[in-house]
Formats: C-alpha cells, sequence, structure tokens
C-alpha cells in the first residue's frame, strides 16, 4: 500500500513538473502592435479635409469623424473640433470630452487649447500648435502638435501628430 501511494505521489509530482515545463516553453503572447503615426503632411491634409466638411455639412461633419470608416481616423490620426470659448464640440476617440470647457487645460504646463483658439482667431484662422501630450497608453509627456483651421461654421478642427525626433 505504501509502495502504491508513494507511486502515485510521485507521478503526481512528475507530472506537475512536466506541465510547468511545458507552460515555460509556450511562446509568449505577442505584445500589442505599436499604432502606426501619422506624419505632419497627413494631419494637416486631415485637417483641412475637415474643414471642407464642415463648411459643407456643419456639425452633421461630426458624425463622419466618429465613424471608423468615415476616413477622419487613421493611424493615430483623428479629428477634434472646439469653439473660440474653449468647449470641445467633438472628439473622434474621446466622447466624455464633448461639451467640456478645456481652455484652462494646463496638466502638461502649456495650456495647448488656449494656443488653439489663439491660432483660430489670429488672421489666418489656421496653423500649427505645439503642446505635450503622451502617446495613447502612456502617461509621460511628448512633443506633439495640431494643425487647426477655423472654418465658415465660426469654430475650428484640428488633427494632432507627434513630433518625430
Amino acid at each position: 500500500m505504501m509502495k502504491s501511494l508513494s507511486t502515485v505521489i510521485g507521478a503526481a509530482l512528475l507530472a506537475l513538473s512536466l506541465s510547468a515545463v511545458a507552460e515555460d516553453a509556450k511562446p509568449a503572447a505577442p505584445a500589442a502592435a505599436p499604432v502606426e503615426m501619422g506624419t505632419e503632411a497627413e494631419a494637416q491634409d486631415m485637417s483641412e479635409k475637415a474643414a471642407k466638411l464642415v463648411d459643407e455639412k456643419g456639425e452633421a461633419a461630426f458624425e463622419t469623424f466618429k465613424a471608423k470608416d468615415g476616413g477622419f481616423q487613421a493611424k493615430d490620426l483623428y479629428v477634434f473640433c472646439m469653439d473660440e470659448a474653449g468647449k470641445m464640440l467633438s472628439h473622434a476617440l474621446k466622447q466624455e470630452l464633448v461639451g467640456t470647457d478645456m481652455l484652462g487645460f494646463d496638466k502638461y504646463g502649456d495650456k495647448p487649447f488656449e494656443k488653439m483658439v489663439e491660432v483660430s482667431k489670429s488672421a489666418e484662422g489656421k496653423g500649427w500648435v505645439d503642446y505635450k501630450w503622451p502617446l495613447p497608453g502612456g502617461t509621460d509627456p511628448q512633443d506633439k502638435k495640431s494643425y487647426i483651421i477655423k472654418n465658415s461654421k465660426g469654430f475650428f478642427c484640428g488633427v494632432g501628430v507627434y513630433v518625430k525626433k
């Protein structure tokens, strides 16, 4: 009886150790694929197309900006729109920001939305705004810039791009 109990325990320990070895031999799960980053030219082009769509459709363009297949989300690029008081009117990826006053936002020390409003109110009503923003899923602020354009409806839209070093 004792010998068969030892055999059973030994076999169980052997099975456990073999399963641990087999588990270690499994390939690791692939890391999440890095998001492909857009270029400054792509961001400016998307922003200019967004301004044209807003000129044609007004705020109805916001639904197109939000749609994954609407042509206004590519790589890490997307469209956001704000009024000149700093209120977020549309954000393709973060719907919870819509209706929020962003003018005083200063989490990374450079008030990006205040700068965007200034560019929108400028004689040209368009241009680049430099600021700091973390990469998607990150927390460390990186160099980023957005190309914003005021449209005929009285607000502006922009598309941001991370600055490649």
